[in-house]
């Protein structure tokens, strides 16, 4: 907790913090990104009981294209509904299943006994359909997600919520578009390789269920993400990026708020990060209990940073902040984020602080704010995050490439650091590392250099050596679960070493040359390898000096020794006995 202010301290804090403000408001827009378009001509499902599906769609129907499909019981029964025809297709199944989004719904079922008078559904038939929007009346939400995609409206059993939905039903007829929400660099994903999975943080924290796998990278679904930006966040090696805004348009908002803050004499600056809906209302909702009177005022030197979803911003930025100025960061959690992303927030927290109390910046810097209310923003407001920050306020520009926006700042971070440190030790999960090879168990078969996505690893074209440049490193595992001698393992920390930037040798070998021409062809550790686990095999049983030669003298062998190349004797046919 900062200590209290004199009146002029106060009036000098709440002058600045408007400086900073008007400094943000003044700069230009972000660059425009590409849209996502939907197209929707009303093609409505409604599902549901009788009694709670029937009344709607009979008020929805003038409007739009509406189909019913009744919940049946296990047995197939339909409770509470009489075989006349109605002006809309009705009908009857069990194990719904619904994919897709606004404009493009597909729902299936398994049909029970067809309604008296029923007509097929209009693209569909009985056993399912396509559809623009849906009207989800089951007692359980089908789609059980966060955040469920647009056109989907499951209001729960309260009447007044199901005519709400309805009524915002009638109005989604037509096309309609929303930002790209990001961007994906195919090349940078270490999400597989080989059928090897290594990182899936993206698609654990989705709230959307947008991104899925596909074969050695992942796909998302711009129909479906809602633009919350957690797996930006959670993104190890900048594969996946927030664009609207983008990390430059952000970057540029925090320096040019701490700076203008800093020159009008304001001290101690944090940044209050909060969604542009619940966040923003509740800020609102807070100055006026303020002016009321009764309640503090919001303290001044708190910096408010509007964004879409709060998801969005990580730790990139937040370092960014503190190397521009920031006292800390504080990230305003509303009933808006999904339950992983604030546990995504809080483990991204947990190592940016780390490394910030590893160089000896004392306080704390980092802190989630979980709030309902006004009142407890109120509150929060009393333990905002207070830390020691650079001596010197950073002067670079965030980089549109993590990676680098990250290195940016932790170089300055670590230039001005109170105790300079050439490494700390971070928590499992962290995005930087080096990997540990038992060199005595390692044979140099390359398995790992092939596996590593970002190019941490590399093998040597003059020798047999395996090296790595830790700064490239994102911790994925992909080499640990690659290595068939099981010889690495990760060790999360953050190197401030000039080393890190270099190519290290992890292990080396003396080549091993063919015993019939002198080519060099593996290691000497390989060769053993394959002498310990092969010789007893049949193909080698009778010559196992054929696994010190190269793959062309081998051949040459076994083709001038055929006699040895059989290991099973072949046996001439037993006769046929006469007819």
């Amino acid at each position: 907790m900062s200590t209290p202010l004199d009146a002029a301290s106060m009036q000098l804090q709440n002058l600045a913090r408007t400086a900073a403000l008007l400094a943000d408001g003044a700069l230009p827009p972000p660059d425009p990104v590409s849209g996502v378009t939907y197209a929707s001509s009303g093609r409505t499902l409604v599902i549901g009981r009788a009694a709670d599906a029937m009344p709607l769609a009979a008020l929805l129907s003038p409007q739009l294209a509406v189909s019913v499909l009744l919940v049946a019981d296990a047995d197939g029964a339909v409770a509470g509904i009489s075989p006349p025809a109605y002006g809309f297709p009705v009908h009857a199944g069990r194990d719904v299943r619904i994919t897709g989004w606004l404009g493009a719904f597909k729902a299936s079922w398994q049909s029970a006994d067809a309604l008296a008078g029923n007509t097929p559904a209009h693209d569909g038939g009985g056993a399912g359909g396509t559809f623009d929007l849906i009207l989800d009346l089951s007692p359980t939400p089908l789609l059980t997600q966060h955040q469920p995609p647009q056109g989907y409206f499951a209001p729960g059993g309260a009447p007044a919520a199901q005519i709400d939905a309805a009524l915002q039903l009638a109005h989604m007829v037509g096309e309609f578009e929303k930002p790209k929400y990001f961007h994906y660099k195919e090349r940078l994903c270490a999400h597989s390789r080989n059928h090897i999975t290594g990182c899936s943080a993206c698609i654990d924290v989705c709230s959307t269920r947008a991104i899925t796998g596909a074969g050695d990278r992942i796909r998302v679904e711009p129909h479906l993400c809602m633009g919350c930006g957690a797996c930006t966040t959670v993104c190890p090696s900048g594969a996946l990026a927030y664009a609207w805004p983008d990390a430059p348009h952000a970057g540029r908002r925090l320096k040019t708020m701490l700076s203008a803050f800093a020159t009008a004499g304001g001290s101690e600056p944090v940044i209050l990060v909060h969604s542009a809906g619940r966040g923003s209302m509740l800020l609102r909702e807070a100055a006026h209990l303020a002016r009321s009177g009764g309640h503090p005022e919001i303290p001044a030197r708190l910096l408010p940073l509007e964004v879409h979803h709060t998801a969005s911003v990580g730790m990139d930025l937040w370092l960014a902040a503190i190397a521009y100025g920031a006292s800390g960061i504080a990230v305003l959690a509303t009933d808006e984020e999904a339950p992983q992303y604030l546990e995504a927030l809080e483990r991204q927290m947990a190592i940016a602080q780390t490394i910030l109390s590893g160089l000896g910046y004392g306080g704390m810097h980092c802190r989630l704010l979980q709030v309902a209310t006004a009142q407890e923003l109120q509150a929060a407001f009393q333990c905002m995050p207070l830390g020691e920050s650079p001596a010197r306020a950073a002067s670079f520009h965030v980089a549109a490439d993590k990676r680098n926006a990250l290195d940016f700042a932790l170089e300055h971070l670590h230039r001005h650091a109170p105790v300079p440190q050439e490494q700390v030790a971070l928590p499992v999960g962290a995005p930087f590392g080096a990997v540990v090879v038992d060199t005595a168990a390692c044979t140099l078969c390359m398995s790992c250099v092939g596996a590593c996505p970002e190019s941490a690893l590399m093998d040597s074209q003059n020798a047999p050596q395996l090296r790595f440049v830790e700064k490239n490193c994102v911790q994925c595992g992909l080499c640990e679960k690659t290595c068939p001698e099981q010889a690495i393992s990760l060790a999360p920390r953050i190197s401030f070493a000039a080393t890190a930037k270099a190519a290290i040798v992890l292990n080396e070998s003396q080549p091993f040359c063919c015993i019939r021409c002198g080519k060099p062809f593996g290691t000497l550790q390989m060769i053993n390898s394959m002498l310990a686990k092969l010789s007893e095999h049949g193909a080698f049983s009778g010559n196992p000096d054929r696994l010190k030669m190269c793959g062309d003298c081998r051949v040459i062998d076994m083709m001038t020794n055929q006699a040895q190349t059989r290991v099973i004797e072949l046996q001439p046919p037993a006769p046929q006995p006469a007819p």
